[in-house]
């Protein structure tokens, strides 16, 4: 358990990217944790203060591009430590693994990890009894979101997802859509009987297709941030939830409360509904 009288140490992985700037941000404002490493591979930014690169106040932790160094550092501190996680898909499972290794605690916004590789992650760290938080999307928002098209779900057989990003996102459905997909088939529940045959005249046109018959549709824009509807028809109506973000600030509650939470945890927890 951490010793309420210490701060949790917290490592930033991917510090000089959009979401990693925030992150830092939000750590150096709260009362109960601390900035004790800051890691990202962008060379123009080594060495540099984190806090400065981020926007904000001189806090003495220059950015380096050794996650390994910075994670053996972690484990010096009083108690034990968190690895915050926006970096790339490709390095994220690795980042995650190695992070479990020293006994530093992952909390993973990275999206793209493939199931097979989360069950892997989630039998190293229980092994390991070490906390981790898988996250797809950090919003309060977005989770109300999902609970409700859980609940529409019950009443609608027609359903299909689009999700809106911006064009620097590597991955693509998004980890949100995708989550959200799995809840609603949670149930068994299939949908979108067909009525017709189909035939794409242009592959890729109907989405891509995950768990019971949903299709997910992905676009990447310049100016969007993350924006994401689940669209419900039948007979003579159509029910549109939708989530909009503005500004990445609105991640922050939750990755502060993912930061506490994990530490309580011995074993990998995916989706910020299940902390909630």
């Amino acid at each position: 358990m951490t010793d309420n009288r210490s701060p949790i140490p917290v490592v930033v992985n991917g510090a000089a990217g959009k979401m990693g700037r925030e992150v830092i941000k939000a750590v150096a404002r709260s009362n109960d944790m601390i900035l004790v490493g800051a890691v990202d591979r962008d060379l123009s930014v080594r060495g540099r203060d984190a806090g400065e690169v981020a926007g904000y106040e001189p806090l003495e932790v220059p950015i380096v591009d050794d996650l390994q160094s910075v994670l053996v550092l972690a484990t010096q501190e009083r108690v034990q430590g968190v690895m915050v996680d926006f970096t790339h898909p490709d390095g994220v499972y690795e980042n995650t693994r190695s992070a479990i290794a020293y006994g530093v605690r992952p909390v993973v916004g990275t999206t793209g990890l493939k199931p097979e590789q989360i069950q892997e992650l989630a039998e190293f760290a229980e092994k390991a009894s070490t906390g981790c938080l898988i996250i797809p999307n950090f919003s309060i928002g977005m989770v109300l979101l999902q609970q409700a098209a859980i609940q529409a779900s019950r009443y609608f057989d027609h359903v299909e997802i689009i999700e809106l990003h911006h064009n620097q996102k590597a991955d693509a459905p998004s980890g949100t859509a995708i989550k959200t997909a799995e809840l609603l088939s949670e149930f068994g529940k299939p949908f979108n009987p067909p009525l017709v045959p189909e035939k794409e005249t242009l592959a890729g046109a109907r989405g891509g297709l995950i768990g019971e018959n949903i299709r997910i549709h992905s676009v990447r824009l310049p100016g969007l941030i993350a924006h994401q509807e689940v669209i419900f028809g039948a007979p003579g109506e159509i029910y549109t939830l939708r989530h909009d973000t503005s500004d990445r600030s609105c991640y922050m509650p939750g990755v502060l409360l993912a930061i506490r939470k994990v530490t309580e945890l011995k074993s990998l927890v995916y989706g910020l509904e299940k902390i909630l």
